[in-house]
């Protein structure tokens, strides 16, 4: 599709990406159901095999398959999108024994049979979860080279979305891509062309833009002239022209899980959980950092050695830089990292501030920092400075996922908003590392830092150590 702007007339070729995605769905889910058809009947024949029972072979399979459609594993809402594809898998494959228990006291009474399924579940999950991560990698790169996008046009005042691209933009290949804008503010669209972005009209010409580009989704944003009466009229618009209608809440940085529709006298309010932040939700956590931590340290003693005896032959002074921190509550520890500069490095300080990175915040980054030493630049760009964190991960100091663990003077400087970022431990590795460490701006780090805080959960911190590699690899931000 070409998009080209002259004198705000709007020059397009027609064509219809709404048509491709419908049936890009459409095969998705076919591969989708034959992939989790597959999966029960390998995992079948896997019990077969070795209990010699036929029995599994034939009824694992199109139970495996009602319950995945029980459990709504197959809707486009779940297709390749955050954690919840994965857990709908595991809440129908929960389902299964159940199943199973129900049929032998109901019909079967054969205590083998139900023995066979239980056992059968357990490989068919492992497969069926498999398949998902690997259609799901096909999809990314797929959408990556630009195909079986959503072309989609946004709407609203241009400070929403401008803050809604920078994210967008940020979080890497994702379905949505961004079209063009409709203002609700024209006057300032200075700020939407500074993005590169097509400005498309006004709030009024949302519907000849939907026919002329064929646009799939429409993603309104909050905006004071939008009461309930303009987005009935533009959801009823973009139903006509069979355009998803997506309406941006208004408090951003809420994970979907914590999000439910309560219908109320006819009025559907959305509730939102409040954050789990309790110590006992956060027992599990805990076990599982410090045990992780002690596990990593057992594997990795050796290489530390050899990267601390590196460290003393490259400069003078200790192999282990300790600094004051700032933990859980306000609570000052001592953390530890390899040391990557020069001894008087905190004295040199005050002849870079000239040449921070970070001038919009109150984080002190430099890249070239003449203080970092051979051996350091390389240690920080490969972030195995950071290995003698995970003593203080063992000690309880830090966890393996949380955000960045500040400095006392810059926890001085923090608004009680901010300080939200000290009810959790701070972590090795955090939202903050997997979305570009020291390039983001202070504010968007800050509101990283907050959104893990309130939307935390063991599949997030699973899904930030996941991408923790990448992003190591990636040295996005490292110096």
């Amino acid at each position: 599709m070409t998009i080209e702007v002259t004198h705000e007339h709007l020059v397009v070729e027609r064509r219809s990406p709404r048509v491709r995605r419908r049936r890009w769905e459409q095969r998705y889910r076919l591969v989708l159901l034959v992939a989790d058809g597959s999966a029960a009947a390998v995992a079948a024949f896997v019990i077969h095999a070795a209990y010699g029972r036929w029995a599994v072979a034939l009824v694992l399979p199109p139970t495996w398959i009602v319950a995945m459609l029980a459990h709504r594993s197959y809707d486009r809402s779940a297709l390749g999108l955050g954690a919840e594809e994965y857990l709908r898998v595991l809440r129908g494959a929960v389902a299964l024994p159940a199943l199973a228990a129900g049929a032998y006291y109901l019909f079967t009474h054969d205590s083998g049979l139900f023995h066979d399924m239980i056992m059968a579940t357990v490989p068919a999950v492992a497969i069926a979860l498999s398949g998902r991560y690997l259609l799901r990698r096909r999809m990314h790169r797929r959408w990556a080279r630009g195909r079986d996008r959503s072309a989609t046009l946004l709407v609203g005042p241009s400070h929403g979305i401008v803050e809604l691209v920078t994210v967008l933009r940020r979080g890497g290949v994702q379905e949505l891509q961004v079209a063009g804008v409709c203002l609700s503010d024209p006057e300032n669209a200075t700020e939407i062309r500074k993005l590169g972005l097509p400005l498309l009209g006004g709030v009024d010409d949302m519907a000849d833009v939907f026919r002329a580009l064929g646009i799939s989704t429409v993603a309104v944003l909050p905006a004071p002239e939008f009461d309930a009466s303009v987005l009935r009229r533009m959801s009823w618009i973009a139903a006509v022209q069979g355009v998803d209608f997506l309406l941006a809440p208004v408090l951003a940085d809420v994970s979907a899980s914590r999000l439910a529709v309560r219908p109320t006298n006819g009025i559907p309010l959305v509730g939102i959980q409040a954050p789990n932040l309790s110590r006992i939700s956060r027992v599990p956590k805990e076990l599982l950092d410090r045990a992780l931590a002690a596990v990593l340290l057992v594997f990795l003693a050796l290489p530390m050695l050899l990267i601390a005896l590196i460290v003393r032959l490259d400069s003078s002074g200790p192999a282990l830089f300790r600094q004051q921190r700032v933990g859980r509550y306000g609570d000052h520890f001592t953390m530890l990292k390899f040391r990557t500069m020069r001894q008087d490095s905190e004295a040199l300080r005050a002849e870079l501030v000239h040449l921070n990175q970070n001038s919009d915040g109150l984080l002190f980054k430099v890249k070239e920092d003449p203080r970092i030493t051979r051996v350091g630049s390389f240690l920080r760009r490969s972030s195995l400075d950071e290995l003698p964190q995970l003593i203080n991960a063992v000690r309880g100091d830090m966890s393996l996922v949380g955000p960045r663990p500040p400095l006392p003077e810059e926890v001085e400087e923090y608004t009680p908003d901010i300080k939200r970022r000290l009810l959790v431990k701070p972590g090795l590795t955090g939202l903050w590392q997997v979305s570009g460490r020291s390039d983001l701006p202070w504010d968007e780090a800050v509101r990283l830092d907050l959104g893990y805080v309130d939307n935390w959960s063991m599949g997030l911190d699973l899904s930030i150590l996941l991408r923790t590699g990448s992003a190591v690899v990636r040295r996005t931000g490292a110096y």
